[in-house]
């Protein structure tokens, strides 16, 4: 195929798996991009052998990471190929048939406006536990938070237009975490994605694999958890406000549930402030005029849920209201978040693909990054 280039990130590889899958590659596919990310000296005349037989290698002096490597591919791509339809990015441990790779790119051609994903089945028996649980960690994750149900989070053979392309070399991460970002990207600019069956291979049950689990789930987790510690940082002080403010009202001369109320008001009013304040320059970084005023509208909403339906349930069960609150209040965690992801900060993502889109023309589509 002329149309579509084949990206193939490779670190300290398998050279013998490695040159039986290019042997395959070559037969199909004519434009061939190697990213050689910093292997070392002992892989310098392995990736030399492959230049000598007319494909690109593009080298890192050190290692940057797979991220870095697709975004340095994407880069030559869009500036030496001018007539591509797109790119398929596959791994280099013998991971995918070309019989995969194919069908992938054929629909690339089909949908060059969408991000392809060729989707493993984690169900099978040969799948190692890590990868198994991994991955439906990752896709229960992704659902609850981000908003879109992808089956393998972290397929690694993947096709993309041209415009995709460009969006995505602004997309953060540097390593493993950049193919969990495209993902959240495609949310956020309306980028549909189309997942694609593919088999399922894991040789020498994945020990070829360089993702290291705890560093690497931890970037790739990164946003997750920064929200995570911001709800429950919310969450807890929250409750210990108004934990103090019940205990301290029973000194004024009011009914226990009017002190429900008030306690209800004065603690959510500082704990959403703060809340907002965390998600919008560390969680979505993200703040306008907008975005402020449904922040607020939505805090105001929960506010009185939460106050008044602490002080109902309190009267029909006459229990703790602190546990009443904690209860209560989880619920509306959950709705939350879904609610700050489709409505409140929606608007300002919206403005960032516009602002991308207006750069882009501006420059008439001429790509020129140094990496």
């Amino acid at each position: 195929m002329e149309d579509i280039a084949i990206i193939i990130p490779a670190y300290k590889p398998d050279k013998k798996i490695m040159m039986e899958f290019i042997n395959k590659v070559k037969k199909f596919f004519i434009h061939i991009i190697i990213i050689n990310d910093g292997s070392g000296k002992e892989y310098s005349d392995f990736f030399e052998n492959l230049k000598k037989q007319g494909i690109v290698v593009l080298t890192h002096y050190i290692n940057l990471g797979k991220g870095r490597a697709i975004k340095t591919a994407f880069n030559y791509v869009l500036n030496n190929y001018k007539d591509i339809i797109g790119t398929i990015t596959a791994d280099c441990d013998g991971q995918h048939y070309i019989e995969d790779i194919i069908k992938c790119a054929n629909r690339l051609k089909q949908e060059p406006d969408k991000l392809i994903i060729g989707t493993r089945n984690f169900n099978e028996k040969q799948v190692p536990f890590k990868s198994r649980y991994g991955n439906k960690i990752t896709r229960a994750i992704f659902a609850t938070f981000v908003g879109i149900k992808v089956t393998d989070t972290q397929s690694g053979l993947r096709g993309f237009g041209k415009d995709i392309m460009k969006q995505f070399l602004q997309t953060a991460g540097e390593r493993y975490e950049y193919e969990t970002n495209m993902l959240i990207e495609c949310k956020e600019k309306n980028i549909n994605i189309e997942e694609i069956p593919i088999s399922t291979i894991y040789i020498q049950n994945n020990s070829l694999s360089h993702f290291n689990v705890i560093k690497d789930s931890l970037m790739i987790y990164k946003l997750f958890i920064k929200y995570i510690i911001t709800a429950l940082s919310s969450f807890i002080l929250d409750i210990l406000l108004f934990t103090l403010l019940v205990n301290i009202l029973p000194q004024i001369n009011i009914g226990i549930i009017t002190k429900i109320v008030i306690a209800s008001i004065i603690a959510r009013v500082i704990s959403s402030t703060y809340n907002f304040l965390m998600n919008s320059n560390i969680v979505f970084k993200n703040m306008n005029k907008n975005s402020i005023i449904k922040y607020f509208i939505l805090a105001t909403l929960q506010m009185l849920i939460s106050a008044f339906g602490v002080s109902e349930i309190f009267k029909l069960i006459n229990i703790n209201s602190s546990l009443i609150k904690i209860i209560l209040d989880t619920i509306i965690f959950i709705v939350n978040f879904i609610i700050q992801r489709e409505w409140v900060f929606k608007e300002g993502n919206r403005n960032k693909e516009i602002k991308l889109a207006l750069k882009q023309k501006n420059i008439k589509n001429k790509i020129d990054i140094n990496f």
